[in-house]
């Protein structure tokens, strides 16, 4: 025993000993420093400033949304109006217009009649708008609905490389589908990022803070430079489009002489578009190879579109507020654009909601055909349309006037100017061929682009204005707008073969009816008379499975488990477990429930206090 001793303390030796003075401490104390400085409150950090900076972000990410879906915008309507304004085609149309063309490309595949087709289809299938575009926007939600709409017009612009009738028609099918779901899912895009700007400026405000409804007028003001700035960018579309006719169509075609030689009347006086036309516009025709080019720079535009909206636009609800959109049910969100045409104030707008497809039509085809082509020959068309694009596009930004103004001044100046400028084309006496009225026209052109922005971005304003806190209903709203100037553009396309003065007068008439209304609706709204608006029903959230159903219910509290309230969940048993769905204790089901003391103690979510066996 004595001999094993020196050999234990020997082998404690070899141990480590205890730490001697505070010295040996230091690296502990040091590491718990760093962890209370790393896991305790930052003495740099501002959270009022880091709560600022947030919201900052937001706000430039919403001016980015708007910007990025005005671009988008421009791109696809670029694109598409270069190849097509009704009437007459600035790139397919005036080429199919061309008899030696049509001759050379078309005899063999017999599509000497594509053209009425493709417009045919184009024109009438909107007229049907209405009844799928809010449920295409509530299932695929805003930004979705415009990317697939710009798929669908880059796929019109594909078709092009490979022309047969069951590629060009229904493609020009698919997009008369889509006119009405773009225009109302980039209207209610446009009036929802200004509705997201104000709440992301007056983040601290309680209403905010709890996604309560907006005050009214709240947020108006951003909804009025939103407007101005997508109609701003998006009208440069009618200069772009011009850009094919003028660097490559342009070098192609006959003189003057030649193409209005049998010409004999212009302006108000004609029937139909151009009498007397020649058929042969073209002195060469144009490569395969420049128009497949052409084609492919379009094409590419058309994809950067959808790479726009696709990457570049962000969502314009939450997930949870697009789950409570399409949560009310598909018959709802079906009924209710219908069901809204009681309020009086949408019904009141129509007029100009028609007026509004009228004028837009008459600009690019109408007057630039009948009086501009007509009067100047068609080399100066694509000067008319580009002075009238940067004149809406100019003129947009004066809808901001509407910052300090009363709202009704937008639309009642460009009402007054379209009137004047109607009068002026009626009593204004055109012959053929006459380039010295270059001047004079391009200043027409250029007040009508002026009597055009105020329009368009009036009536988007004003809608907006209007239906600014009513967040779910503006998919139903801008869908009524929309659909009502597709059903300008089917009458317009009807009446191409009526007298030039019966159609100067359908406009004249529609803008005072619609001036009238727009009064009529003002002084209503000024008297407080009340307007009907249809309910939205609660969102109905699917709850699927057996929850609350077992015996041994793992989301049971405390209370509950001793019977303190709760109705007695976690106790009902499942109906797969074999007591036919009897209740809580497999009572059979009570035959009198309403007057059964029984079955009024279960409901108040106690135990009745006798036997239910």
């Amino acid at each position: 025993m004595e001999a094993s001793a020196p050999e234990e303390t020997g082998a404690d030796a070899d141990l480590p000993g205890p730490p001697r003075g505070n010295n040996e401490l230091l690296g502990v104390a040091d590491e718990d420093d760093q962890m209370e400085e790393f896991l305790g409150p930052q003495g740099e950090y501002n959270e009022e400033e880091e709560e600022r900076k947030y919201y900052r972000r937001k706000r430039l990410g919403v001016i980015k949304n708007v910007v990025a879906a005005s671009l988008g915008a421009m791109m696809v309507y670029s694109v598409y109006m270069a190849h097509v304004l009704q009437g007459l085609l600035q790139m397919q149309l005036i080429l199919h217009y061309d008899t030696t063309y049509r001759e050379v490309k078309y005899s063999s595949l017999g599509l000497e009649d594509i053209d009425r087709k493709m417009l045919m289809g184009i024109n009438v299938t909107p007229i049907i708008g209405l009844l799928y575009t809010p449920v295409l926007i509530r299932f695929l939600g805003t930004k979705w609905m415009m990317f697939l709409a710009s798929g669908i017009y880059a796929l019109f612009v594909s078709t092009n490389y490979w022309e047969r009738y069951y590629t060009l028609v229904p493609s020009a099918a698919a997009i008369g589908v889509a006119i009405v779901p773009f225009w109302a899912s980039l209207g209610s895009y446009i009036t929802r990022m200004a509705q997201q700007y104000y709440e992301y400026v007056h983040y601290r405000e309680e209403h905010v803070q709890e996604q309560k409804k907006l005050p009214k007028g709240a947020c108006h003001r951003y909804i009025v430079v939103f407007q101005s700035l997508f109609n701003g960018i998006f009208t440069l579309s009618f200069v772009f489009a011009e850009f094919p006719m003028r660097f490559v169509l342009n070098r192609h075609l006959n003189s003057n002489n030649h193409i209005l030689h049998n010409v004999h009347t212009c302006g108000a006086n004609v029937t139909g578009l151009i009498p007397g036309f020649n058929n042969t516009i073209l002195y060469r025709l144009p490569s395969s190879m420049l128009l497949i080019q052409v084609e492919s720079v379009l094409m590419g535009f058309a994809f950067l579109a959808m790479v726009i909206f696709l990457v570049l636009c962000g969502a314009a609800y939450r997930p949870t507020e697009e789950i409570d959109l399409r949560s009310i049910g598909w018959g709802n969100i079906f009924q209710l654009p219908f069901k809204h045409l009681r309020d009086y104030r949408l019904r009141l707008l129509c007029p100009f909601f028609i007026y509004s497809g009228f004028e837009t039509l008459f600009a690019v085809t109408g007057f630039s055909l009948t009086f501009g082509v007509c009067v100047l020959g068609l080399d100066k068309l694509w000067l008319l349309v580009l002075v009238y694009g940067l004149s809406c596009s100019v003129f947009s930004s004066l809808s901001l006037s509407l910052l300090r103004f009363p709202r009704w001044l937008c639309l009642m100046a460009g009402a007054a100017v379209h009137g004047v400028l109607l009068v002026v084309l009626l009593a204004l006496p055109f012959s053929p061929n006459q380039p010295q009225l270059l001047g004079p026209l391009l200043l027409i052109s250029a007040l009508w682009g002026l009597g055009s922005a105020l329009n368009k971005t009036g009536v988007s304003t004003v809608l907006g204005m209007l239906y600014a806190e009513e967040k779910e209903r503006l998919d139903f709203i801008y869908a009524i707008y929309h659909w009502w100037q597709a059903i300008a553009i089917f009458i317009v396309y009807l009446w191409s073969n009526l007298p030039m003065r019966a159609k100067l007068s359908i406009l004249l008439a529609t803008l005072l009816l619609a001036s009238y209304c727009y009064w009529l609706m003002e002084r209503r709204l000024a008297r407080k008379v009340g307007f009907r608006l249809p309910r939205i029903p609660r969102p109905r959230h699917k709850v699927k499975g057996y929850r609350y159903l077992e015996e041994d219910n793992s989301d049971e509290s405390d209370s509950e488990r001793r019977g303190g309230g709760g109705g007695g969940r976690g106790r009902r048993r499942s109906p797969a477990r074999g007591d036919g769905g009897r209740g809580w204790s497999g009572r059979a089901a009570c035959r009198s429930p309403g007057s059964c003391l029984t079955c009024s103690a279960e409901e108040g979510g106690r135990d009745p206090p006798w036997p239910t066996g």
